[in-house]
């Protein structure tokens, strides 16, 4: 019975220590590494002021292209971007190569995912790697009509 009490503690500080490790290489960049090219962070906005609202939801990515969970989620936004093209729109924000944008958007943490209305109105916030899936998710939740041709109007 002593020998699986230690066996389990010592797995127990095994997975604490790795979900530590997980979590701080989600938060913190990864210095000296660039996206590759064939899959380039957003759509090269990254350093354009955001366009007013076009009456359309919008996702805004707050980002840096050398950032680990950022660049996972590039391929993400570009396929999110072309698939739902007249639904919403998503943009990325290179808050390193637009240091502005961190205050302007009250950024604590990246990446940041906020998601609007049609009006510019903020629905929610996410902080960390986000799903495709979690994302269209999160617009249903707000009853925004993913089908092209829909009005959009926030619950």
């Amino acid at each position: 019975m002593k020998k699986i009490m230690k066996r389990t503690a010592r797995h127990l500080k095994e997975i604490v220590l790795l979900a530590a490790i997980t979590a701080v290489a989600q938060i913190l960049p990864a210095p000296g590494c660039s996206p590759t090219e064939s899959e380039p962070p957003g759509n090269g906005e990254e350093t354009r002021p955001l366009p007013p609202p076009s009456g359309l939801p919008r996702l805004v990515d707050l980002g840096a292209d050398k950032c680990i969970p950022c660049k996972m989620m590039a391929p993400i936004l570009n396929e999110l971007r072309s698939e739902y093209a007249g639904v919403f729109e998503v943009h990325f924000i290179d808050v390193w190569k637009n240091p502005g944008a961190g205050k302007e958007f009250g950024l604590k943490v990246i990446p940041t995912q906020i998601f609007y209305d049609g009006t510019g109105k903020e629905l929610e916030r996410h902080i960390g790697f986000i799903s495709k899936e979690d994302i269209l998710a999160t617009w249903k939740k707000w009853g925004i009509n993913l089908k092209k041709g829909a009005t959009h109007e926030a619950r």
